[in-house]
């Protein structure tokens, strides 16, 4: 019990960490601004620690099936650090903080073609928006592109590679997808490869969707403002995280329906062979 509640602490230490790193690391935050942040950064780590500490999980998934939850928080908590940092560059600069720019800003531009998900965030920016804002949000929109595509790819190699999610011990289903009801109807296998294939198919569709969405509803209100850095660097990592995480999940749906038909397949085998021998 106190190992469990321990490592719930921790977790909830973390996110909370995580949620407050850009209002700690930019300089001339307002307090109001960091009031809020305090106020989400506490929710956040109590709901954690609630989570963590029950016996069952009821809103995390894959929570017994390490590394999944970890590269995902990993992944976010990456995103965060290198876009404050480039951001905190602009008024401290430093090595780290002008190297992380150039490779954002050589990123950026490199992905900067027609149709591309840089190309329409870059155009959901209002007509007079100052150059110096394009260019930040092209880099900042690069930077974290380029690290929600390093973690699929190192995920789809802990699948493939890694024999995740069974690596170090059996996994339970239920357990793992409590959002997942087996009871409501149809066969589990079919339901889950479907869920899988939705949501790597949002998955690839948001980063178009939303900065569409966005841009076609700035007529009827006002959009959001990018000239805030926390704005700037909270939107454009929910813009790369989300999808990646709906990718991510899709592609371990679709690991956890192989592992199911797998089973199925050795058990039908195995009945089969015990029904061969009895009727011999």
């Amino acid at each position: 019990m106190f190992v469990r509640m321990s490592g719930a602490a921790l977790r909830g230490l973390l996110v909370a960490l995580l949620i407050a790193t850009p209002a700690l690391m930019l300089r001339d935050v307002a307090s109001d601004q960091s009031q809020i942040v305090v106020l989400v950064a506490l929710l956040a780590a109590f709901l954690t620690f609630v989570e963590y500490n029950s016996n069952a999980p009821s809103i995390v998934e894959f929570r017994d099936a390490a590394p999944f939850n970890r590269l995902r928080f990993v992944t976010l908590f990456a995103t965060l650090i290198v876009l404050t940092a480039i951001s905190r560059g602009k008024v401290d600069p430093t090595s780290i903080t002008q190297g992380l720019t150039a490779l954002g800003t050589i990123v950026g531009n490199a992905i900067d073609f027609p149709f591309s998900p840089v190309r329409l965030i870059v155009l959901m920016l209002p007509y007079d928006a100052r150059p110096g804002l394009i260019t930040d949000v092209r880099t900042a929109a690069g930077m974290s592109y380029l690290i929600s595509l390093v973690a699929m790819a190192w995920f789809v190699a802990m699948v493939r590679w890694g024999r995740w999610p069974i690596r170090h011990g059996s996994f339970n289903v239920w357990v793992n997808l409590p959002l997942f009801d087996p009871t409501a109807g149809g066969d589990v296998l079919f339901r889950l490869q479907r869920d899988a294939r939705v949501n790597i198919a949002l998955g690839f569709l948001l980063p178009f969707v939303i900065p569409a969405v966005v841009k076609a509803t700035s007529d009827l209100v006002d959009p959001i403002t990018l000239e805030n850095p926390q704005t700037l660097i909270w939107t454009i990592t929910a813009w790369a995280f989300l999808p990646a995480s709906m990718i991510m999940r899709g592609i371990a749906m679709m690991r956890i329906a192989s592992m199911i038909e797998e089973k199925r397949r050795r058990a039908y085998a195995t009945a089969a062979e015990e029904g061969g021998f009895q009727t011999a």
